[in-house]
């Protein structure tokens, strides 16, 4: 509940780029003068927004970097992750990969095999395009041109009517007191309809993310059921893992 309120708070601001505390209250009027402040001061400790009397102003994300400057950005530590994460799909039937530039270097490596593979990144599709046995499912939605994705309203009511066994899903930045979180909305909530349709859930987390905050979460360490990283992950990470259950690769 709490990071769903802060995820609108967040929203509101960096849409007005300045939003007074009033302005903030009408927009939730159901919640305290106290929370909201606590909200904010949370928001500002992880840089996503500066505090000010009466107020607060949205700080500009850097952002995702273009989706083909990504797939040239440590290739060898993707292919890796690609070969652990392949390993996982001894017996699965069904798998969901989204548009993250790891699973398209795991699409590389499926070989030609009966699988029913749903995906929400063209890109994707069209490399799977090469295999003749498997079934291929592009989910339909809106184009996002940064990360080559589609999201929207059609994509979750498609999505809700899918059983997925194991899904491959990407991070754009994680830490332990926000989750993992990716920089759009839309893309959020497609996340996380995938990881509650799905039986396994696997992140696909290169090192570099660790160093990286978006602004919106879709997921904590408790709702997930594998990690894949490219090198091995800090201590206090492994430790938040291991007590969640979750499987480091």
């Amino acid at each position: 509940m709490n990071r769903l309120r802060r995820e609108a708070i967040l929203s509101f601001v960096e849409n007005k780029n300045v939003a007074s505390i009033k302005e903030l209250m009408e927009f939730m009027p159901d919640v305290s003068l106290m929370t909201i402040h606590r909200d904010l001061d949370f928001l500002e400790s992880q840089g996503f927004l500066t505090k000010f009397r009466g107020g607060a102003k949205a700080v500009k994300q850097p952002g995702e970097a273009e989706y083909h400057t990504r797939l040239k950005e440590n290739s060898k530590g993707k292919q890796l992750m690609a070969r652990k994460a392949k390993a996982l799909l001894q017996g699965r039937n069904s798998i969901f990969l989204d548009a993250g530039t790891s699973n398209l270097f795991l699409a590389r490596e499926l070989e030609d095999t009966n699988l029913h593979i749903i995906t929400t990144s063209p890109g994707i599709a069209l490399e799977l395009s090469r295999l003749l046995n498997p079934d291929i499912t592009l989910c339909g939605g809106t184009l996002n041109r940064n990360n080559l994705s589609v999201s929207g309203q059609n994509t979750l009511e498609m999505l809700r009517g899918i059983n997925i066994d194991i899904a491959f899903i990407g991070v754009s930045g994680c830490s332990l007191t926000s989750g993992f979180t990716c920089g759009t909305e839309s893309d959020s909530f497609i996340k996380r309809e995938i990881i509650r349709k799905a039986r396994t859930s696997v992140l696909m987390l290169g090192e570099e993310k660790l160093k990286c905050l978006m602004p919106y979460t879709f997921a904590e360490m408790e709702d997930i059921d594998f990690i894949i990283c490219d090198k091995e992950l800090p201590d206090d990470y492994k430790a938040r893992a291991e007590k969640a259950g979750v499987k480091i690769l």
